[in-house]
């Protein structure tokens, strides 16, 4: 397992958006981007996302994902990581997207219908670039 370093840590504090690569059934790449999140006590990177969203339905058959981060501020200045989801869980996702949509949105609630239901993606890094 690698982690994050801690000079970069800011940019989860940040409105910083990443773009995810999962692989679909068919082994083709799926890129979307994501609201980014960390768990600094557990080192893991956090994806906030419904169950129904391809990358949920990716990481169910084929943990392994990218996720490729670029500071807002300096476009120059960006994190890569490969690692996997270990862990998709319902627990606190609805109060964990209630938090990203205060940083990313500015409101309280997250604003947006929920389809199915609210998932976090747990991802531990195992190589960062």
């Amino acid at each position: 397992m690698a982690a994050i370093p801690d000079d970069f840590h800011d940019l989860f504090e940040k409105k910083t958006f990443a773009h995810v690569a999962t692989l679909t059934q068919e082994g083709l790449p799926h890129v979307t981007p994501v609201w980014i999140d960390y768990d600094a006590d557990d080192e893991r990177l956090l994806v906030n996302t419904e169950r129904h969203r391809q990358k949920a339905k990716n990481v169910a058959h084929n943990p392994a994902i990218g996720v490729s981060v670029t500071d807002p501020d300096d476009p120059y200045r960006r994190l890569s990581v490969i690692g996997e989801v270990e862990e998709r869980t319902t627990d606190g996702a609805r109060a964990h997207i209630d938090e990203l949509a205060q940083r990313y949105m500015d409101v309280d609630e997250y604003p947006n219908p929920i389809e199915s239901e609210r998932v976090i993606l747990r991802i531990r890094p195992d190589r960062v670039m």
